[in-house]
């Protein structure tokens, strides 16, 4: 691993490289964290930045007791990829953007997302209605191509066609996870639950049913999208990089909580960029207990949202800001978002990959570049 994994107290770790943006703020928060009753480790990925309270881009492992508030309120947030049947070259942004349409509001389809409920066993919870639905922050869906492939072989294996376009979805349990925190919150506040009471129970079913819920809601926006662009596709990888999960660290039965970090045993995932960046492919070399089993879930931030705005506002319009230097665009109605998502607010990709490339975490099987990317067509829901 090199120099490329840093200890940052007895029991606080970051993957970085000498030249990754690493905020004072972000790494004290870590640390204050792996303070926490029963915590015994925790690992910033290269993304990592501050939270509210708690690190994003971050693992967490405990043992006796798990923390939800790690988790967070958006239980399940992940990214699915699908393989499209829309050829590369053969697409027009004018004809694409219009087609896209608009998903915001609920789905019309109500036979297409009951039969997405059953196959991916969600149950009714009064939120249906957000299903198929991206939401606000950092959530997109975006068509990508194929830019440079490291892995021809490894790519075949996926079932990914460098001459298609991909489509990523990253979104989670919408209003759901919400709520489930907010019940929790308001219970217990911010402290641990024991492991195998019945208040762990209970809040392991709930959460459970939100990572079921965000599956099944990536999964529709992607047919939604596809469905108005009139094209096919398959899921080639589904991944929640908000969750806790009973692990095994060193020989040490625990909890091992993710807040925006990607596991490292479930094979191949897409790290991306900001929106206009590039994303990587990249296939997990070995399983790394000291980085607990996880990985960068995308780029991360460099400045606070309040900040983008005031920064970028005199530079450029947002019609501007729905332009990339990558020649690719934005859907994002809402004139605030698309300032706070902008891809100067965001850590350079390269130098996350390069982090975990170093470390001995990944290697690299292809690089994509956005082709669109859809936030809202409106003023965003939340």
């Amino acid at each position: 691993m090199g120099n490329f994994v840093k200890h940052v107290s007895d029991r606080a770790c970051v993957v970085a490289s000498d030249a990754t943006w690493m905020e004072d703020a972000a790494i004290a928060q870590l640390i204050t964290t792996s303070q926490l009753e029963g915590m015994q480790r925790v690992a910033g990925m290269p993304d990592l930045h501050p939270g509210r309270g708690y690190p994003v881009g971050a693992a967490f492992f405990s043992t006796n007791l798990f923390y939800p508030a790690l988790v967070g309120n958006d239980i399940g947030c992940g990214m699915a990829l699908w393989q499209t049947d829309m050829r590369a070259s053969a697409i027009k942004l004018d004809k694409l953007e219009k087609r896209v349409g608009n998903i915001d509001g609920p789905m019309e389809d109500t036979v297409a997302m009951a039969q997405a409920m059953v196959s991916c066993g969600v149950q009714p919870s009064g939120h249906e209605a957000s299903l198929g639905t991206i939401g606000g922050g950092n959530h997109f869906a975006e068509f990508q191509q194929v830019d440079t492939v490291h892995d021809p072989e490894a790519l075949a294996a996926l079932g990914i066609d460098k001459q298609h376009l991909l489509l990523l979805v990253h979104s989670g349990s919408r209003g759901l996870g919400e709520r489930i925190l907010r019940q929790h919150v308001d219970a217990f506040g911010h402290r641990g639950l024991q492991a195998d009471t019945a208040e762990a129970t209970d809040y392991l079913e709930q959460h459970d049913a939100a990572l079921r819920f965000a599956r099944c809601n990536r999964q529709l926006v992607a047919q939604r999208l596809l469905a108005n662009v009139r094209a096919d596709g398959r899921c080639v990888l589904d991944v929640h990089h908000n969750f806790v999960a009973s692990a095994n660290i060193h020989g040490q039965a625990g909890w091992l909580h993710r807040k925006g970090a990607t596991p490292s045993d479930q094979g191949a995932v897409l790290i991306p960029g900001s929106r206009g960046d590039y994303s990587y492919l990249v296939r997990p070399t070995r399983l790394c207990h000291d980085t607990l089993l996880s990985l960068a879930h995308g780029a991360g931030r460099k400045w606070i949202r309040s900040a983008c705005k005031d920064r970028l506002f005199k530079l450029m319009t947002p019609t501007q800001m729905g332009r990339t230097a990558l020649g690719s665009r934005v859907i994002c109605n809402d004139k605030q978002l698309i300032y706070e998502e902008a891809p100067q607010a965001y850590k350079s990709i390269d130098s996350v990959v390069h982090a975990l490339v170093g470390a001995g975490l990944v290697e690299l099987l292809a690089r994509t570049k956005p082709v669109l990317t859809y936030k809202t067509r409106g003023e965003c829901c939340e």
